[in-house]
């Protein structure tokens, strides 16, 4: 126990150690007003109670499922209930559970067929996938319109529309893993027609919006750079992710400057 500690009360240095986390974040949290100090000693440190710990997880969970800062004080600020808010979180964790459980099971069969070289299925690769888990890297990358833009198309899609734009995506990544296995140069007319269709996908995934040199060359780059995007292609062969960034920067120089 810190120094200046009570029984059943924790310094914001141990309160963060425990939590995985920083000072500066519950710093942060308090001048949010989401995680105020039970208590601030006379020499002006901040120590939390065990109320404190239970909201604390809450924030945490929530921040995990995806919600922000402003929209995790508004669910915070509607529940006075300990025992009901716990419960929910429960809840929370068992949906969680079951997503998890989903995309294993996903990815199980995707490697099962890819091995035995098999058509995967979309409805199949992408149960327990979330496109909404990406968006602060969206936003951070491209910006908020390009992703309420893309949220708002996704959102108008039918589940076999979705489910046909994802087996697209599938499509192609299959057929760049067959053209980097052959030897197929970047800059000729074969690979370069598929990146055209790419380029098509991923204008219908902005909602239409024009997807720019810039942004084909910058999503290029992330494919090799994030291993989540990496294993989409990757999957058809070590190297085939880096063909298609390579693809993308040529078609990018030929047909978007």
């Amino acid at each position: 126990m810190t120094a200046g500690t009570r029984a059943g009360e924790w310094s914001i240095q141990d309160l963060a150690k425990a939590a995985g986390t920083t000072s500066r974040t519950l710093r942060h949290y308090g001048q949010l007003g989401l995680l105020p100090p039970s208590r601030i000693g006379a020499n002006g440190y901040r120590y939390y109670d065990q109320d404190s710990l239970v909201r604390l997880q809450r924030i945490l969970l929530l921040r995990e499922l995806g919600l922000g800062l402003p929209v995790i004080a508004e669910v915070l600020a509607g529940e006075q209930d300990t025992a009901a808010a716990l419960r929910t979180h429960l809840d929370l964790l068992r949906q969680e559970q079951d997503r998890i459980r989903r995309q294993i099971e996903s990815v199980h069969t995707t490697l099962q067929k890819t091995e035995r070289g098999e058509q995967l299925v979309a409805a199949e690769v992408f149960d327990g996938f979330d496109h909404t888990q990406y968006k602060d890297e969206v936003i951070e990358r491209w910006g908020k319109e390009a992703y309420e833009s893309s949220d708002r198309w996704w959102s108008s899609l039918s589940d076999q529309q979705k489910n046909d734009f994802q087996q697209t995506l599938l499509d192609i990544a299959a057929d760049f893993g067959r053209a980097h296995a052959a030897g197929l140069p970047v800059d000729g007319d074969e690979v370069q027609a598929i990146t055209a269709r790419h380029h098509a996908w991923v204008g219908d995934g902005w909602g239409g919006r024009p997807v720019t040199a810039d942004a084909f060359i910058g999503l290029g780059e992330m494919y090799v750079a994030d291993s989540r995007f990496a294993a989409n292609y990757d999957v058809h062969g070590e190297g085939t992710a880096a063909f298609v960034r390579d693809a993308m920067r040529v078609y990018a120089e030929a047909n978007l400057r």
